[in-house]
Parts: C-alpha cells; structure tokens; sequence
C-alpha cells in the first residue's frame, strides 16, 4: 500500500487530499498512467505532468523515480517564491 497525496489545484482537481493505494507501478510515471486511467477527474489533474513536482517519502524527486519501498507520494504545482 502506498499513500498519495494531492495539494493545491490536484487536490481540487480529484476532489481528495489523500488516499491509499494498492499499485503495481514500477516508477511514479507509472503511478500516474494508472491514476490518469482511473477517472476523468484523475486525467484532468494529470494531463500535463510538467507543470507538477513530486516528493517521495517528503523528498523531491522525478517522474523516473522507482516506487520500490517508498510509503508516500506527494503531488504539488511548483512554489514560487516571493
């Protein structure tokens, strides 16, 4: 089980803060083409991947990143600083 969590416009998006997940996915990539193929609400927050960051197991990471013993996958739009 992996939990995954949305902030800012995904979470609008999908409608969910968070929720725990059974999932084959090798990498993030992977997580996200199951996401996407879930619901439209889940494509629509998943359309364009480059305007989201990820952090897995609260560390910044990438879309190539394996998922092999992470706990928790975090989506987020970019900061911006100010």
């Amino acid at each position: 089980m992996i939990d995954v969590l949305y902030f800012a416009w995904v979470r609008e998006r999908i409608g969910l803060p968070r929720e725990r997940l059974e999932t084959g996915a090798a990498t993030v990539a992977d997580l996200v083409e199951e996401l996407k193929a879930r619901e439209e609400r889940y494509a629509a927050a998943f359309a364009d991947v480059s305007a989201l960051r990820v952090a897995l197991d609260q560390e910044l990471s990438d879309f190539s990143a394996p998922l092999l013993g992470v706990r928790e996958v975090a989506f987020f739009p970019p900061m911006t600083g100010g």
